[in-house]
């Protein structure tokens, strides 16, 4: 496994230099050749992002509001539907063989909600999943309570992933309610600085996330 951090990176560029890597990983793979598995972290400027079955009806203001907050809109060829990245956030792109692992697209996103599951107990949240939609999730049996922490969104193709997760850390919720995260309505989102009640050390987030990525994507 190779760790990569990009820092902080306009969302189109991080979006161009992952296909590259897939593309790659594909005509690899379709040698017979080995994959190189890619453990990628950043951060991106306010954007906000549609998948391939995204419902542009989630979007709340129209694109001239978007300008004026200075919020990128790109439609893309990941899983889900709407959502927002920006600065606090880290977003995961691990792009992976899973068949190096021996795992099918269902357990390989089990496994990334476990990994930041266990990255937020190490704060003294407790992150759960939630029936019919991926993600990790807080308070998800109390009704009007119940909030995302990390979205999750991938694309695969020949069993090599691109996209990943976006990790609330330090993000600035109120650019949440430009749409309804994930398409969802009746449901919030959260941080792991406003569960905690402090500013969090990405570096030291970043540093969980790969620890306990090991756990989970360790080659057989």
């Amino acid at each position: 496994m190779e760790y990569i951090d990009w820092g902080f990176i306009p969302y189109v560029q991080a979006y161009e230099q992952q296909k590259e890597i897939f593309e790659a990983a594909l005509q690899n793979k379709a040698a017979h050749q080995a994959v190189g598995n890619q453990f990628i972290l950043c951060e991106h400027p306010h954007v906000i992002t549609v998948g391939k079955h995204g419902l542009f009806s989630n979007l709340l203001f129209p694109e001239k509001t978007l300008k004026e907050k200075q919020v990128e809109l790109y439609h893309v060829d990941r899983g889900g539907d709407i959502t927002y990245h920006g600065p606090g956030q880290i977003v995961g792109y691990p792009i992976l063989d899973l068949e190096v692992f021996h795992l099918g697209l269902k357990e390989y996103i089990h496994r990334i909600e476990e990994v930041i599951i266990r990255t937020i107990a190490g704060y003294g949240i407790k992150g759960e999943r939630l029936d019919g939609a991926t993600g990790v999730w807080l308070d998800t049996e109390k009704p009007g309570k119940t909030r995302k922490i990390a979205a999750i969104g991938v694309r695969s193709s020949r069993y090599v992933t691109m996209h990943g997760f976006a990790f609330n850390v330090n993000t600035d919720l109120s650019y949440f309610k430009l749409i309804n995260p994930c398409g969802f309505t009746d449901k919030g989102v959260t941080s792991l600085q406003q569960e905690s009640g402090q500013k969090i050390d990405i570096d030291e987030i970043k540093a969980a996330l790969r620890s306990h990525f090991d756990l989970f994507f360790s080659a057989e």
